[in-house]
């Protein structure tokens, strides 16, 4: 069994949704483990991962438009503001995706769907560099 780690970083130039399937997808293929599990780690806070459709860019607007309205921007629903009004609506956007994935590799590829990719969803409005943790584990 062999397991090997990496950190990717992904900059970010304010809200929304960041593919990083090459990237990632190209660094599975170089450790050469044929069968395994890769997890993706999300480490913030404020900034989430999503495995969600990518061939049409409208999903990605709709998602986005969706978590805009479902948490707004408001300073008056929150006590947390010290960072600005942005960033009590981007935990909770956290909070509600997900900062971890698992995916299964077979024949030295991520078991992806045809039309999935994996995303960072940026929910901060600020540019930032994220930092997302790869861990393969197989044979």
């Amino acid at each position: 069994m062999k397991q090997v780690h990496q950190r990717l970083i992904v900059a970010t130039h304010g809200q929304g949704l960041y593919e990083v399937t090459r990237e990632i997808a190209a660094w599975v293929a170089a450790q050469h483990i044929d069968n395994g599990l890769l997890s993706v780690f999300c480490r913030h806070t404020s900034a989430s991962l999503t495995i969600q459709e990518n061939a049409d860019s409208d999903v990605q607007r709709d998602l986005e438009d969706f978590f805009r309205k479902l948490v707004p921007e408001n300073p008056a629903l929150y006590r947390h503001t010290i960072e600005g009004p942005d960033d009590m609506p981007a935990h909770i956007k956290s909070a509600l995706t997900n900062v971890q994935l698992s995916i299964p590799v077979t024949g030295g590829q991520m078991a992806l769907g045809t039309w999935q990719g994996i995303f960072l969803f940026e929910h901060r409005a600020q540019p930032h560099d994220r930092e997302l943790a790869l861990h393969l584990i197989g044979e």
